[in-house]
């Protein structure tokens, strides 16, 4: 007996695929955004000669398939530069990205691109930032001297990815949770975070075990997950891996999404990757933690012990002011979507100001270079904490305090990045982000060129990009007025941020810096203004149809449960009020629905939808919630976020009351 014939597909490995990113938003139920096709390895036996026409096929690796390949580019968002008769587009290899094999099939990480070259994705920016990175990294390490032995400076990543967890008949009894990601109702559990009772508690057995799962298969493709644990939020949890080299790490973010959704179908559970699944209770992120270092082991980020390594840390945070002062509007476009206007500027994220944490020591020093003070004054060499008692270990603290409130805080060795949504493609942040820095590195190259010493250049990058610079409490209403104070610019939501993605100094910056063309700036503004209306659209007609199909028809039947006893009582013209608000509401929302600009430019669309739209669903919402509150349990038709967060804590399969 031939024991191919026994095994399965999956163990046979018969298919590669060239996995790439297009242009867009949120992450579905698979958790990915990712594109492929997946190619089988065979080909037809031209050498054969037996019936014309008809080829024998080869068992056989597609050698020049696993380098390119060709697929449609204008069925993907591409911003006007693909059409139906002009469609080509290509995937090519990123061969600084290792393959990797899941469920049967070789997956080559690739970059998708168009006809002309043109990036259509996420990760052929981020592989030019990269490249400019490490050119003006070079640039900069000569300028500076001593760094003869660098061949080489690279970005790194390591993310940590948050995420919820429900119940897979939760889940497919909510038409918002499978359509849009998030609840479009539903009023807060009685009980939710207010206890603290989840962050970092016992993990529910159905989730560890689906945990464990994930975490096995991460191991066998090369993602050592080194973490998971309870969010603070009921139902909320977190993964987060080894750093590693930043279009690595981003490529296993996504596959690890994949992985996650995957899992959880096997175990009757589903991940949802959407930064506000549920209102009233935390949401979720993906903090970024990035640094820049190079062949030889040096960090940028690292303060180090040596006179050396610390001068090195003082450049390299200059490089950082400057490009977060110079470029705010740029990296406030790399975190801004529909999904993640839920947590800007809550006590869950950073605001919508974009802002630098050096520490509170280390923004002394600062001061200190700009007024004369040398570069070389910040080690790494923490202090003891007194813990006050004989049976404890001697507890070594970083060099600062973390500040959970700043969109770019420093972590000891790196800067986190704790503004980007827990859906998105970590390659679109840091590619916006190295981009930033890569000019950093040129401007204070240039000023050296010019004839300052190291010192003073370094100096005037930090006089002239100070305002950035901020340790305090970024939550506090105190720091929106002093932002304002200082001029930084306040982005409130992703719509306004566009507005500024392909500005001329934006467009300035990244043709500079080769990562986009002028053509691809207009054309991922584009996509972005696209993304976010789609968005709306989707969510404000699941909203309608969730109502007329039933909340509206369970309220009328809760009501006349009223009507049989007493229609003068308070129960029932309170129910009768709130319940005709509620049609009265869903007609609000499908007259604002009618009167999408269906014809308008896709900037006036996204601002249609975010000025219209977006209110009328607040406001129906509102009503629907107060409905939820008073309709009988066993006739409101959706599960309760009770019913969401808690269920799938013990095991057991939820069972949605039902009246007859």
């Amino acid at each position: 007996m031939d024991k191919r014939k026994t095994l399965s597909a999956q163990q046979l490995n018969t298919c590669c695929a060239h996995r790439f990113f297009p242009i867009r938003t949120g992450s579905g139920n698979v958790g990915s955004t990712a594109g492929m096709k997946h190619d089988a390895f065979i080909d037809p036996d031209w050498a054969a000669n037996r019936i014309p026409g008809l080829k024998p096929f080869l068992a056989k690796m597609p050698k020049g398939r696993l380098f390119n390949g060709e697929t449609d580019g204008s069925s993907f968002p591409n911003g006007g530069l693909r059409e139906t008769h002009s469609a080509a587009a290509f995937t090519a290899w990123d061969r600084g990205s290792p393959p990797f094999i899941h469920d049967g099939t070789c997956y080559i990480p690739c970059a998708f691109v168009s006809h002309l070259g043109c990036a259509l994705d996420d990760k052929s920016p981020l592989l030019r930032a990269q490249d400019a990175v490490n050119r003006e990294g070079l640039r900069l390490l000569k300028n500076l001297g001593g760094y003869g032995d660098v061949k080489q400076v690279l970005s790194f990543l390591g993310w940590e990815q948050e995420f919820f967890v429900v119940s897979k008949e939760a889940y497919l009894a909510r038409p918002d949770l499978r359509a849009c990601g998030r609840t479009l109702m539903g009023t807060p559990p009685t009980k939710g975070q207010q206890m603290n009772l989840n962050y970092f508690a016992v993990m529910p057995s159905s989730i560890k075990a689906c945990m464990d799962e994930v975490q096995a298969a991460l191991l066998k493709i090369g993602c050592p997950l080194n973490v998971y644990h309870n969010e603070v939020a009921p139902g909320q949890h977190e993964i987060s891996p080894f750093f590693t080299v930043t279009n690595i790490s981003a490529d296993l973010n996504q596959i690890a999404m994949q992985i996650c959704c995957e899992a959880g179908a096997r175990h009757g559970l589903v991940f949802l990757f959407h930064e506000k699944p549920f209102a009233g209770i935390n949401g979720s992120g993906k903090h970024n933690n990035w640094s820049i270092g190079t062949d030889t082991g040096l960090n940028f980020f690292s303060p180090g012990k040596t006179e050396k390594s610390s001068e090195l840390f003082s450049v390299g945070v200059a490089c950082l002011t400057f490009a977060l002062n110079q470029h705010n509007a740029v990296i406030r476009n790399s975190v801004a979507c529909a999904g993640n206007d839920h947590r800007h500027g809550a006590q869950e994220a950073p605001p919508a100001i974009i802002s630098l944490h050096p520490g509170a020591d280390f923004e002394q020093r600062i001061d200190g270079i700009i007024k004369g003070g040398p570069l070389a004054s910040y080690y790494t060499e923490g202090t003891n904490v007194d813990v006050k008692c004989a049976n404890l270990n001697e507890v070594v603290r970083g060099l600062e305090d973390r500040n959970r409130t700043a969109p770019f805080p420093f972590c000891g060795n790196r800067f986190e990045f704790r503004a980007v949504g827990s859906s998105q493609n970590c390659a679109f942040p840091m590619a916006l982000v190295n981009t930033a820095m890569a000019d950093g590195m040129r401007a204070l190259s240039e000023r050296i060129e010019g004839g300052a010493q190291v010192r003073d250049a370094v100096a005037q990058l930090y006089q002239e990009n100070r305002r950035v610079i901020f340790t305090g409490d970024n939550y506090s209403a105190e720091w929106v007025l002093e932002a304002e104070r200082r001029g930084l610019p306040h982005l409130k939501d992703a719509v306004e941020a566009h507005h500024y993605f392909a500005s001329a100094e934006a467009k300035a910056l990244f043709t500079r810096m080769g990562v986009l063309t002028e053509a691809e700036v207009d054309a991922r503004a584009e996509c972005l203004f696209e993304n976010y209306a789609a968005t709306l659209e989707v969510e404000a007609t699941t909203l309608m149809e969730m109502i007329k199909t039933g909340a509206e028809a369970a309220c009328y039947a809760d009501l006349a449960i009223y009507a049989q006893v007493d229609r003068t009582s308070k129960a029932f013209l309170k129910r009768a009020s709130v319940y005709t608000s509620l049609t009265e509401s869903c007609e609000e929302l499908e007259a604002a629905l009618s009167k999408v600009p269906t014809d308008a430019s896709p900037e006036t669309l996204a601002v249609y939808c975010r000025d219209v739209l977006k209110p009328v669903m607040g406001a129906v919402r509102v009503v629907c919630d107060t409905a939820e509150q008073l309709c009988r349990k066993g006739l409101w038709p959706f599960p309760s976020y009770t019913d969401c967060v808690f269920t799938h804590h013990f095991n057991a399969p939820i069972k949605i009351e039902k009246c007859e």
